[in-house]
């Protein structure tokens, strides 16, 4: 079954590469540059330690960019 794409799922490649590696983004935008995958495995990925979180608010948790971009180009090399 196809998953719907958010608007930020679809701006998250368009964005990204203007943000500063010391900038944090959502799981929305997370989900887009990993290539539309489930929440879900995003918070598997977390689990297992291939991504860090960082809490921005005691409801809000948010990701490193700089953290972001070294995970995709280890995943494209």
């Amino acid at each position: 079954m196809a998953q719907k794409v958010t608007i930020n799922e679809a701006l998250a490649q368009s964005s990204f590469d203007n943000l500063p590696a010391t900038s944090y983004v959502r799981l929305p935008v997370v989900r887009g540059l990993l290539g539309g995958i489930s929440a879900a495995t995003v918070w598997r990925m977390v689990k297992a330690g291939t991504l860090r979180t960082h809490k921005f608010t005691p409801r809000t948790t948010t990701f490193n960019v700089g953290e972001l971009r070294s995970l995709l180009s280890a995943k494209a090399a």
